[in-house]
């Protein structure tokens, strides 16, 4: 099946990233204190994995080099991973044999997965499919994946930062706006071949809603005193003051 223009777009942007995310990659698979997003937030305020994932079955959407559910694996999950981007899945593979510890990984769109419905307890994206997809088409997708009470989590962009953020992503955020609010959904920017995908709380409310969700949670992330990144979008001083980050939590309604 062809794959949309923006998948086609990403999976060729990702594929020449990839290399950029070694290093990050083995660093999150060594260590089992998982913290999240460009600040390196710490699981007990970002709340991404669920209390207990002993028996779980786990689906990373937009895995990458699939730290994620590695982390999951090493707390009682069966996670399975699927990204866009088979020079990123050629890196988690290698760590997977690094660090002894295999799932299966699927080179594929989040959007149109090749897994059967109700296969899945906890469907998870950072900055993954969350991002990078259609959220009309992934966060319907999520939902036929998930048995009735399982879970949705995923950490994006806030839509604030996507009202200041620059044209360019090698320029950071500053204080003027710049775009709508309303209808916000396909972002692309002059410095990168990537598409990216933000929406506004309402009308995040409204599709999780209508894709059978009920919202848990919404954590809107700051970024911590002395904090720093490799991302150049945005500051640590912008993003200590107003939220670069959040944390969605929804449940399939039984």
């Amino acid at each position: 099946m062809e794959l949309p223009e923006h998948v086609q777009r990403n999976r060729f942007a990702w594929d020449g990233w990839a290399h950029e995310y070694v290093d990050a990659g083995r660093r999150n698979w060594a260590s089992d204190v998982p913290t999240w997003g460009i600040w390196d937030i710490p699981e007990t305020q970002a709340g991404m994995l669920p209390a207990d994932c002993e028996g779980l079955d786990t689906v990373e959407l937009g895995c990458g080099t699939a730290y994620v559910s590695a982390w999951l694996g090493r707390r009682g999950a069966r996670p399975v991973g699927i990204d866009n981007s088979e020079a990123q899945l050629a890196t988690a593979r290698r760590y997977q044999e690094e660090f002894g510890l295999t799932f299966p990984l699927h080179h594929g769109n989040a959007e149109t997965t090749p897994f059967a419905d109700a296969s899945f307890d906890l469907a998870i994206s950072e900055y993954g499919a969350s991002i990078w997809c259609d959220p009309y088409a992934w966060i319907p997708e999520a939902a036929r994946l998930l048995r009735p009470g399982g879970s949705l989590h995923f950490l994006v962009n806030s839509p604030l930062l996507m009202l200041f953020a620059e044209d360019a992503e090698s320029v950071p955020a500053g204080t003027t706006l710049l775009r709508d609010y309303f209808g916000m959904h396909r972002f692309e920017w002059s410095d990168d071949p990537s598409v990216e995908f933000h929406l506004g709380h309402g009308e995040m409310i409204r599709l999780l809603r209508e894709s059978g969700f009920e919202i848990d949670a919404l954590v809107e992330l700051q970024a911590p005193e002395g904090a720093t990144t490799r991302y150049p979008f945005v500051t640590p001083e912008w993003a200590h003051r107003w939220p670069s980050e959040e944390v969605w939590r929804a449940v399939k309604r039984a």
